[in-house]
């Protein structure tokens, strides 16, 4: 049988050990078409990593969007490099539209390689960095780098009682990429994976410091506006409408044109959260059915309807 002193030995073991990893570089798992892969974590400890396709390559990704040899990471003079080897899609660092072919990589950059997106980790603290880039995964998406479902869902329920508390408005809005489908048919999903993260820029420098955007789903996204009337929300949903309109999204050197519809609700006495994300999506369907590329209700039926002040 073992005595405590036993087992305090080996838990210490344990602890040296994880130690003694502290420092490795690495790549983190942030989004991935396969859920049970988020989270993994490739240690950068030898000089030459490559990433592809094929079963010979360090890292191997298993899609049709990535290249057999499509990358390779490597030490060079203390840093670390990624090169692109010549990949048909290319290999994207950041937000950068255009693919990269050869750069130094840099403590919390995101590397995305076919559908799947990378953080890269560095420095003394790498353990902390890991477990900090593990929880906000939990609150946040992946793909477009804003909040998730879950983090919408927990907002609304801190929200919805401050609102009541100090009497204070709350609007929500719901926009849906107007026939995303014919995007990802056309173009394929990575393509589609582009155009979400745009749209999620372009909406984010519209919103106020205080409004917090999310992707509730698919090609639906969510914003929280503290403070705001439903004529407040409705306006600057016509903002972001407009926006999006007049943007030009880049997809494979073709510029295309994505519209999107956006429904606005207000909070009302004794709503709850799952009634408030109702609302709005009720909204939301009834911009759709009305022709899509549009703001329900309309600053005029909130006007006519007695909401008109901000």
């Amino acid at each position: 049988m073992e005595s405590d002193h036993d087992i305090k030995t080996r838990v210490t073991t344990l602890e040296e050990l994880k130690v003694q990893r502290k420092g490795d570089d690495c790549l983190v798992v942030i989004y991935a078409p396969v859920a049970s892969d988020l989270g993994r974590r490739h240690v950068l400890d030898q000089e030459v990593i490559t990433i592809g396709r094929d079963r010979e390559n360090d890292i191997v990704l298993d899609s049709d969007s990535v290249s057999r040899r499509h990358a390779r990471i490597e030490h060079r003079d203390g840093r670390i490099y990624l090169t692109d080897l010549d990949s048909t899609n290319g290999t994207y660092v950041n937000d950068d539209n255009e693919p990269v072919r050869d750069c130094q990589l840099r403590r919390g950059d995101q590397v995305k390689i076919g559908d799947t997106i990378f953080k890269y980790l560095s420095g003394s603290d790498v353990e902390a960095q890991y477990h900090e880039t593990i929880f906000n995964m939990t609150i946040t998406d992946g793909l477009t780098d804003v909040g998730n479902k879950k983090r919408l869902d927990q907002l609304v329920q801190k929200e919805i009682p401050r609102a009541v508390r100090h009497n204070r408005e709350l609007s929500l809005l719901m926009v849906d990429i107007v026939h995303f489908n014919d995007v990802t048919d056309t173009y394929g999903h990575p393509a589609g994976d582009s155009v979400l993260r745009d749209l999620a820029g372009i909406l984010q420098k519209r919103l106020r410091p205080d409004d917090e955007l999310g992707r509730y789903g698919g090609e639906e996204f969510a914003a929280v506006l503290p403070e705001t009337s439903l004529i407040g929300a409705v306006k600057i949903a016509e903002d972001l409408r407009n926006l999006v309109e007049q943007h030009r999204f880049i997809v494979e050197g073709e510029q295309i044109r994505v519209t999107v519809s956006i429904g606005a609700a207000a909070l009302k006495p004794g709503m709850d959260a799952k009634g408030f994300f109702r609302a709005a999506d009720e909204m939301l369907y009834k911009s759709k059915n009305g022709g899509r590329n549009r703001v329900c209700p309309s600053p005029a039926e909130v006007i006519q309807a007695g909401g008109g002040e901000e």
